[in-house]
């Protein structure tokens, strides 16, 4: 699984976290029935452990808006990219930022993307 993919399949399986009460390891396997990569586990479990400090970075992020108030995918998908530029000192942060406008692209709409660039560019400049 490449790192793209792994990006898609963490967004998929963190939005169902988000709609079910199912554990990670239930929805990784709901997700993923082949064994799972290092990278993708990396992503699901660091993005659930720090969902709070996570979020605490993102509502002083956002300008007019509450967490509660973003539609689902884009929450998802900047939970996924705060996580990455928070804590994976592996990618750099302009690979965050067009990875998750892709993501936003497959999963959103043109609006999605502008959105989550403006509001991760935002907090790297931070």
């Amino acid at each position: 699984m490449k790192r793209r993919e792994a990006r898609e399949k963490a967004i998929q399986t963190l939005f169902q976290l988000e709609n079910t009460e199912l554990s990670v390891d239930e929805a990784i396997t709901y997700i993923t029935e082949e064994p799972t990569n290092s990278f993708y586990e990396l992503l699901v479990r660091g993005t659930v452990q720090n969902q709070e400090a996570i979020d605490n970075t993102l509502t002083g992020s956002l300008e007019n808006w509450s967490l509660d108030r973003l539609p689902k995918i884009e929450r998802t998908v900047l939970r996924l990219a705060v996580f990455e530029l928070l804590y994976n000192e592996d990618v750099p942060d302009r690979v965050v930022l067009n990875e998750a406008i892709e993501l936003c692209k497959t999963f959103g709409d043109e609006k999605s993307g502008r959105f989550v660039n403006g509001v991760l560019s935002k907090l790297t400049k931070k």
